[in-house]
């Protein structure tokens, strides 16, 4: 199939947006860097790298509560229903819940990707030849209107896997979560996957591992402050942190400046002191209740919920009130 059968729908964001939230994060006291930018065509091949790590629990283990739980999910949405995912990355999970919908009528997979994106949603195309797949290349952290719906589409569906509400503070993700329920419209279903705290040890190992490739990960976002906006960033004078925030219940990732040095953006210079800080990224971790008073916080009720036998992950299925 050509990426012209395929028809992508382009809402990627601008050099100059990419620019803007750049110098607005570094202006800051806390120099901060926005997460969705880690996700250019080199760190989404390195966060797939990641999500195959032996210390990165949160992949396997939402898996295998997918594969579990897929009928008992697909149940939930209903037959000939349009399913849209917020973040598809490599498409990975979503196949397993693909294979057990009852005649899904289309599959929307939202990323910032657009490389990543393309070559995600081909091969699904490839492999599930009689669903309508309709990527979409666009922020789903701001407003955007999907494609479409095909004849015969039953309900619109939200998923949004991996964990990656986590990336937003508490009230971030309700804002997000309620966007997602305009975006879906009353009575859609909405499934979200939830990492839950546990021991520190192994929350930071996994957002920094043995191998370096979490550090790369990170440092790529300066590779592509660099290369796409002229920077001077020197890779070498800044190292990769992960640190367990207990108070707000996140790990946090971090770029640390090894030395007192100036860094030049255009017309621009941030000065950094030896230890300051870019923070780069958030996960939080959420308790099961916790999500859920949330979720009915941005407007849902809780349907269902499933978790692991550790209780390592959750996953849960939201109805738009």
């Amino acid at each position: 199939m050509s990426t012209r059968a395929l028809r992508l729908h382009d809402l990627e964001p601008t050099i100059s947006a990419f620019r803007a939230d750049v110098i607005e994060g570094l202006s800051r006291p806390q120099k901060t860097l926005p997460c969705k930018y880690l996700y250019d065509d080199a760190g989404s091949h390195l966060f797939e790298r990641i999500c195959e790590l032996p210390e990165y629990y949160p992949t396997r283990t939402e898996m295998a509560l997918l594969a579990s739980a897929a009928d008992e999910i697909a149940a939930c949405l209903g037959p000939r229903v349009r399913l849209v995912e917020f973040g598809s990355g490599a498409g990975v999970k979503v196949r397993l819940l693909l294979a057990a919908l009852a005649d899904p009528a289309a599959y929307v997979p939202v990323d910032i990707s657009r490389g990543h994106l393309v070559a995600a949603a081909l091969a699904l195309a490839k492999d599930f030849p009689r669903l309508r797949v309709q990527p979409l290349c666009a922020d789903y952290t701001r407003p955007f209107a999907l494609p479409p719906a095909p004849p015969g589409a039953a309900a619109t569906a939200g998923f949004f896997p991996g964990s990656t509400i986590g990336n937003f503070a508490p009230d971030e993700a309700a804002a997000f979560l309620g966007g997602a329920a305009r975006l879906l419209g009353p009575g859609a279903t909405m499934v979200v996957g939830v990492d839950t705290p546990k021991d520190p040890a192994i929350l930071e190992a996994a957002y920094d591992d043995a191998a370096g490739v979490t550090a790369a990960f990170n440092a790529n976002l300066l590779v592509r402050v660099n290369r796409e906006l002229g920077a001077d960033f020197d890779l070498d004078a800044f190292a990769h942190r992960a640190l367990w925030n207990a108070e707000e219940s996140r790990v946090e990732m971090h770029l640390v400046s090894r030395a007192r040095q100036s860094v030049r953006i255009g017309d621009r210079r941030f000065d950094f002191l030896p230890g300051e800080t870019i923070h780069t990224e958030n996960s939080h971790k959420f308790a099961p209740d916790a999500f859920a008073a949330l979720a009915r916080r941005a407007g849902y009720a809780p349907k269902a919920l499933w978790t692991d036998a550790r209780g390592w992950f959750s996953i849960h299925a939201l109805t738009v009130e």
